[in-house]
């Protein structure tokens, strides 16, 4: 059984992406993975420090390609939505490009596009978001959506701009967010619109408990890379999103 390399590039403080990437595509029933990081220095989640990492992005592809990945994910999602709207594909098109240089063949992905794309596989019009982020870059999240055809009821953002506090928002923290919003007649609830932010061990759970397909940066993340290497999507235990069958995600 070969081993598919995946490239992913991340904050300097974020641990969560490397803990739930190889958890999700861990269970895939035919395929494996192995993982390979380069990172952007970030710790404080603003316009500011998301720029000065996003500065890094040429030094990081650079490094992460000696890797030979098959994939890569640029694992930020906010960091690319900052840029306004589209920024998803002019990013995953120059890293494409500086790679195809260094005569790489690698898929590239984006946190950002991959949300996007997992929302238009699911065919939700309808969505609600939970963000870690500060209400202006929240805004921001809502706004490049918007600008992607969804219409987002409504959102949440828990204001942690400490990248590494991020990675510890408690799980019941983001359910009771979710919990303050208004669920019904919404075709799909983003339960984590951060890599950063823990979610995967609720995803089923909230997918009972509310009643609608929900997904997170990360199982996006998952699905997107699987479909980028032509790969069954069919993983167990991270929600409809990643089930082998779309049609029968609840409704």
């Amino acid at each position: 059984m070969s081993v598919h390399r995946i490239g992913l590039v991340v904050p300097s403080s974020n641990v969560t992406v490397e803990t739930e990437m190889p958890a999700i595509l861990g269970r895939h029933p035919t395929s494996r993975f192995s993982f390979h990081s380069t990172r952007m220095r970030m710790h404080t989640v603003s316009p500011e420090q998301l720029a000065l990492m996003n500065a890094q992005r040429e030094r990081c592809v650079l490094e992460i390609a000696d890797a030979h990945p098959d994939a890569i994910l640029y694992a930020c999602l906010v960091a690319v939505m900052v840029g306004g709207p589209g920024e998803h594909r002019r990013v995953e098109s120059s890293v494409a490009e500086q790679l195809a240089t260094g005569g790489s063949e690698a898929r590239v992905r984006s946190s950002a596009g991959a949300l996007v794309e997992a929302l238009q596989a699911l065919d939700a019009k309808r969505i609600a978001l939970v963000t870690p982020y500060m209400k202006p870059l929240a805004q921001q999240v809502v706004g490049y959506l918007v600008a992607e055809g969804f219409d987002v009821v409504d959102w949440r953002a828990l204001e942690v701009a400490d990248n590494t506090e991020v990675g510890c928002i408690p799980g019941e923290t983001v359910m009771e967010a979710a919990r303050t919003m208004d669920l019904s007649g919404l075709d799909a609830l983003v339960l984590s619109c951060c890599v950063q932010m823990p979610s995967l061990d609720l995803i089923e759970p909230a997918e009972r408990e509310f009643g609608l397909p929900v997904l997170s940066a990360a199982t996006a993340g998952a699905y997107s890379l699987l479909r980028c290497l032509d790969l069954p999507v069919a993983i167990d235990g991270a929600g409809s999103l990643l089930r082998a069958d779309i049609a029968s995600v609840p409704a």
